[in-house]
Parts: C-alpha cells; structure tokens; sequence
C-alpha cells in the first residue's frame, strides 16, 4: 500500500499522531470551530476514519466571543498510564502583542469517550505537549510567549514537570531546554526519547511557506542542553517552491510495532491563478492546512531524516505490518437529517448546536435566525470543511422572510471577516421573496444583484441553492423545483477563502473554507428556515 497525501484532507492542521497497540490515532487543531479537537483512526496509516471530538462539552471548551483563529490550538494526544492525555490550549487574543491564552487537561480511558472535565494547566503558551519519561514523571512543554516588545515574541520552549498526584505543575521546576534556531518562531514542541537520547521536534518559520520544523537533542532535560541537527531542517518547503506539498512542518513522530517510523506534519497544496508568478504569489490555500505523512529513517549519527530529503513526497510507502482499514471511499455526504444529532462532519462557531441556534432530526436541520456572518457571540450557521478543489454542494430550503433583515442561505465561508453566500429575503419594494448573493471581504460587503435579485414565486415552496467550487473560482445555482438549475451571474474568486489571502491583513489564519447553511435575523423577530436535506459531492481532490 501507499499513503497518498494529504492523508486528510482540508482543514486538519497541527497534527499530533500516536500509537496504542496496533492503532494509529491523529488529533487536529480545531480553533474557533466547535467541536473542539478533530480525531481520527487508521491501522495502516493509509485510510484514515473520523471519531467523535473529546470537547464536545460547553463546560470544556467556552468560545463565545472567541476572535477568529483563536480556541484550539494545536492540542496534544498522548497515552500513558492505561489512558489519553489531550493537552490544549484556547486562545483569547490573536492580533497583537499579547496571545492571552489557557491551556488544559482533559483524559479518557477509551478513545471514544467519556472524556473528563477540564484541569487548567497554565498560561505561559501555547502548542504545549505532555512528555512522559520512562522514569514514571511528566513534563509540559510549550512554546513560550514574550509580549514585551523589546524582546522576540517566540521566547523559546519551556518544560516544567507535572504533578500527577495534584494534577498541578510545579512552576519552580520552570526551564528553557532551547530557544531554537536563526529561523525563529520556535513552536510546537515534542519531546520523544530513543537510545539515551531525548528529541525534541519543533516547528519554525510561522506557519507560511517558511515554515519548517527543527530537531534537537540532549542527554538530559537541563536548561539549555539541547544541540540542533545538523543539515537541517529535518522537513520544510521552503526552497522546493515547485513540489505537490507546501508548508510542511509542524506535527509528530511515531514508530510502528516492527520498528518503522513516521511523521505526520501539517501541509498545503497552493494554487494559483495563470496570471500569478510561481514563484512569487507561491498560491492560494484555499483547503487550509492539511495533514501528510512521511516516513523518517535515522541516519548512523543517531538523528533522523524524511525519506526522500526535507521535502517531503506526495506518495510514501505504507508500513510493512499494515493492517489494512476499511474507510469510506468517498468523502462525498448526502444528510437527510433523520438523526437527532449533527453528524460528525458538521460544525458550528464557537458553541456548541443547541435550541438557540435551531434543531435537527425529523428529516430537516431547523435553524433559528441570530446574528450576522459577522458575528462572533449568536450565530446559527452550521458547516463542513472544504476537502476538495472542485466539489458541489446543495441544498433546499423553506424560508418565509418578512423584512429584509430576514435571510437564510448556503455559504462558502472561511471568517468573520471573509465569507460569501446565496441567500432567500424580502424586497420590500416588490412585496416579494428574493434571492441575493453577497460576499464579505475583510468587512467591504458587496450585494451582487441588488435590484436584480430574483423573484421568488409566491407559490414556490421551497428553493434549492447549490454551490459550485472550481478550484480558482466558485458560484451559485438556484431552483424552484429541485431538478433544472440555474446559474447566478456572480464569479466569485476562491482566494478570498484562503489561509494566504486572510493572512495578508489579519494574523489569525489559521483554518480553511466551509461551505454551510446559516439563517440570520437581525430584527430579532426569530424568522427560521427548514434545510430538507444537504449533498456534497466532491468532482476531484487533485491527488
């Protein structure tokens, strides 16, 4: 067998994988998108099954109001003890000199759950890791953050030991073991042990097309000990501007049970528009920050190497003791909505679905107007990752606005601050229902259609709204009866959705796109719209 990367696609950044037994497990950054923490299965490293998120709790994970990009990031799975450690942090300030932040503590004995209450950790940063030693203790390990601005912001990484008996760091045990290399930005750290040695895997550069990720190693845990590889970096993109994968760096090392080892790092595969320089612009990531999976051999120094050089391969050999995993073949959906329950590729902003926001079950999602796409506290938009280029999504709808702050729609969406979408309302010029597209670009909203909006029939039931994604540009479609479409005249380009684009203006870019159903009452009168049902299906992933 072969892995094909990206292993998961769209949105699944920060990866940290692990191995219990003959069980591969990934756990994914989420930031502000609720369930928090995103997990996956697989036996061969080759397909990959999604499990139930282990923050799924309200009383786990309070978001409300949380900036975009902020929430979790980059959590931590780890097994010891006969059960899982999940170290994560939320995030309450993005922009600026402070990144004010907590992180926690939650465990399982099994995988699928229940997992427990929160234990808050500390504060000092984020990314951090739980290592624990062949000699029974437990250290945190962070990257460490200096808002003072007379210093480098990225102050190194920080291990403090753990208490297991209070469940409490011991703060006087505080050190820096490395403050990383000239690249700088030194975050996301793993400490592994092997042959006397402790490694210690970090990511550097920023989460850009610099990004990187460094090894470095030492006999012992002391302040400062740690020396780096030599003919570094041990994965990065950097300067193989022309490979499939970019931005490869950040993530985690694991060995099979024959002896094999891999990493599984975040990664991007950019486009770019015909009129765009290769080499200049490097592209558009409209996916996000995906997970890949390289195979890492040790050199006779003792350090370890990406099979292949530092950039990594779009196809990589499967273990030798594979056990192959059944997985769906597809990841094209098709929801009815029977179930009581938003399946397990649905996600809201910052709260979990509750009756505020709407109900589900029955054969139709309910949705309750609140606030805007812009809204960072009530809003009623449920949605699920792009993981494809080219895909179709649709939708039908039932919506019996009263006024124009009455709507309800399909959305492309990547932030408050950068979103789009096709939508019912009211005209009250033409005492009638309408159809608008409108997009938010970093907070200039534009109506598409305006006094062109389309007439809904008064006898029109419902509508159905399907968008379709084309790598570099994407669009709208409606129907009146479900089976002859029509296209909206409104190109919209798909860059806007990108990590690249957001990052340009914004410091918190750190997801990808979802395309969703939303309904908005600005009027507060509660307007809902029923959703029949939602079908993704996806044309190709370019893989």
């Amino acid at each position: 067998m072969k892995i094909s990367n990206p292993v998961l696609t769209g949105f699944h950044a920060d990866p940290s994988m692990i191995r219990v037994g003959d069980t591969y497990y990934i756990a994914n950054s989420t930031f502000e998108w609720f369930p928090g923490v995103r997990l996956h299965e697989s036996k061969d490293l080759v397909h990959w099954n999604i499990l139930p998120s282990p923050l799924s709790r309200s009383s786990q994970l309070a978001m409300r109001g949380n900036p975009s990009s902020g929430g979790i990031w980059a959590p931590d799975l780890s097994y010891a003890d006969n059960k899982f450690w999940l170290i994560y942090t939320d995030v309450k300030v993005v922009n600026g000199a402070f990144k004010d932040c907590t992180n926690y503590l939650v465990t399982a004995e099994d995988i699928h759950g229940p997992w427990s209450e929160p234990v808050r950790i500390n504060g000092v940063g984020f990314d951090a890791s739980l290592f624990h030693d062949d000699d029974g203790r437990k250290y945190l390990v962070q990257q460490t953050w200096d808002f003072r601005e007379y210093h480098h912001q990225f102050d190194g990484i920080t291990l403090t030991e753990f208490d297991v008996d209070t469940m409490k760091l011991k703060p006087e045990t505080a050190r820096t073991i490395w403050d990383g290399t000239s690249v700088k930005l030194t975050e996301g750290p793993h400490l592994y042990k092997k042959d006397g040695w402790y490694y210690l895997f970090a990511a550097e550069g920023g989460t850009v097309y610099e990004h990187q990720e460094s090894v470095a190693r030492s006999r012992t845990l002391d302040e400062y000990s740690f020396e780096v590889m030599p003919n570094g970096p041990f994965i990065g993109n950097f300067d193989t501007p022309d490979t499939y994968l970019q931005k490869q760096g950040h993530g985690a090392l694991v060995d099979t049970p024959s002896g094999e080892w891999y990493y599984a790092s975040l990664c991007g595969r950019p486009w770019r528009h015909d009129t765009e320089p290769a080499h200049g612009t490097r592209g558009w990531c409209t996916l996000g920050r995906e997970t890949s999976i390289q195979k890492v051999e040790w050199d006779e120094d003792g350090w370890p190497r990406v099979v292949g050089g530092h950039g990594g391969q779009r196809y990589v050999d499967a273990p030798k003791d594979a056990i192959e995993t059944v997985a769906p073949a597809t990841r094209d959906e098709h929801d009815e909505f029977d179930s009581g329950e938003l399946g397990l590729n649905w996600n809201t902003l910052r709260v979990p679905f509750t009756d505020a926001m709407g109900t589900v079950g029955g054969g139709k999602l309910a949705l309750r107007g609140q606030g805007s796409l812009c809204n960072l506290f009530d809003l009623s938009l449920v949605a699920r990752r792009w993981q494809a280029f080219d895909f179709d999504a649709e939708t039908k709808v039932r919506f019996d606005p009263k006024n124009y702050m009455q709507m309800a729609g399909l959305t492309n969406y990547y932030d408050d601050l950068c979103w789009s979408w096709a939508f019912i309302t009211w005209d009250e010029k033409r005492h009638a229902r309408v159809i608008e597209v409108a997009q938010n670009d970093f907070n200039q909203y534009t109506s598409f259609l305006k006094d062109d909006a389309i007439v809904v029939p008064e006898d029109a039931e419902a509508v159905w709204l399907r968008t379709k994604v084309r790598t570099e540009y994407y669009s709208y479609e409606y129907s009146f009866d479900g089976e002859h479409f029509t296209e909206i005249p409104v190109k919209l380009d798909a860059k806007i959705l990108s990590d690249d684009y957001v990052n340009q203006r914004y410091g918190g870019f750190f997801t990808g796109a979802f395309v969703g159903l939303a309904c908005v009452d600005l009027s507060g009168y509660d307007a809902q719209a029923e959703f029949d049902y939602f079908d993704y299906r996806e044309l190709s992933d370019n893989q």
